[in-house]
């Protein structure tokens, strides 16, 4: 679907559920979460911390459609090694946003929203988080989206922990073609790219 340097994205389907389980390894990606946090309330969250939500996630992989896109490295045998994460659905799939006063919806335009972007840690800032938005848009538009939103971080230091930047930054939307729309917070914009219909041949 997308490549950047060496990285290629893919949907996650059924049969890529063990390298998204290998990808976020024991931890869920970060303490338990497993991509749980912008779908659940925060009760359901911390009841399924863990199992419970790497549970819930791979229900969402098998019955599909799928909720994101997975970018693969070239591994020292050649064969395809998961390294990035990149969650994205309709925005009526991810609670969290209908609760936020500063991500609340802008207009009633049914939009996808990019919601995670998780790297494994020895492939961050390598350049690749811009094709894996990429990615996920490209998949959003194979599903009719004509609208893709999405939550970045824009931090007001120079540098700022992996851990704080999961939702990416905006100087990576902006290089993948979003323009930023509305600012409530200081440092969460909301971004928005308009997509043409996916070709029919």
């Amino acid at each position: 679907m997308a490549r950047s340097r060496r990285l290629i994205v893919e949907p996650v389907t059924a049969d890529r559920w063990s390298d998204l389980e290998t990808l976020f390894g024991e931890r869920g990606a970060c303490g338990g979460c497993w991509c749980m946090t912008p779908r659940l309330s925060r009760k359901e969250y911390e009841a399924g911390k863990g199992e419970g939500n790497r549970r819930r996630l791979r229900e969402l992989v098998e019955a599909g459609p799928p909720p994101g896109v997975l970018g693969y490295l070239a591994g020292e045998n050649g064969r395809p090694e998961p390294v990035a994460w990149c969650a994205i659905g309709p925005r009526q799939d991810f609670g969290a946003l209908a609760r936020s006063r500063i991500l609340a919806p802008l207009d009633d335009e049914p939009v996808w929203s990019i919601t995670c972007l998780f790297i494994r840690r020895d492939q961050r800032r390598h350049g690749h988080s811009v094709a894996l938005v990429e990615g996920a848009v490209a998949l959003a538009r194979s599903r009719g989206a004509r609208i893709v939103e999405a939550y970045p971080t824009e931090p007001q230091k120079d540098a700022m922990p992996d851990a704080f930047a999961w939702t990416g930054i905006l100087a990576t939307y902006l290089r993948a073609g979003f323009r930023e729309v509305l600012r409530r917070s200081a440092t969460r914009p909301i971004v928005r790219r308009a997509l043409r219909a996916a070709r029919s041949d």
